[in-house]
């Protein structure tokens, strides 16, 4: 009966060991995912997101073809700001650098830190759409009830396929207040 209740006792420390270590690899996967979703997105260009690397075109600017681009913003649920794009689209030339301009405004009376995420649809335009500056490279600190305009700076890629005459680039705008920073992940 002692030989049993030991067998017992060790077989219950195996499975105890067993299931900490499976919920701290379990715990290790879902803090990794996120990373990991964003470096195959940025390599796939899965899910409309554009690169975050400035390549700078060089071939001339085709001034014989416009393209429309599409400004879209969304707040995410229970986000206290306000944030939008200063002009609703743009007509461009691809080859011919743009600058833009969206504005945002905590409505708090503390202090925030936001992050916008971007996408691009269709997603074949995705890996034609350059940002050379963008506010959402980094996350924003704004001081209570602070209102401001974030610069976007880019080039549509004249390789862009000709059937593409129009672009949506979509922001949508979180509160990161009290998450690491971007760097920190």
């Amino acid at each position: 009966m002692n030989s049993s209740t030991d067998n017992q006792r060790s077989s219950n420390r195996s499975l105890t060991g067993r299931l900490l270590l499976m919920t701290a690899a379990m715990f290790a996967f879902g803090f990794l995912l996120v990373p990991l979703y964003d470096v195959f997105c940025e390599v796939t260009g899965f899910g409309g997101r554009t690169s975050s690397r400035a390549d700078v075109v060089a071939e001339a600017p085709d001034l014989t073809r416009t393209v429309r681009i599409e400004f879209v913003t969304t707040v995410n649920a229970y986000a206290p700001w306000t944030f939008a794009a200063d002009v609703d689209s743009m007509t461009v030339h691809p080859g011919k650098m743009y600058f833009t301009s969206f504005t945002a405004q905590n409505m708090t009376g503390n202090d925030k830190v936001a992050q916008a995420v971007s996408s691009v649809a269709p997603t074949a335009a995705a890996d034609h759409f350059k940002k050379i500056e963008c506010f959402c490279f980094t996350s924003q600190e704004f001081a209570a009830n602070e209102k401001r305009a974030m610069p976007l700076q880019f080039i549509v890629d004249p390789a862009l396929p000709d059937y593409i005459d129009t672009m949506t680039l979509s922001y949508t705008f979180f509160d990161t207040t009290g998450l690491p920073a971007n760097d920190e992940l």
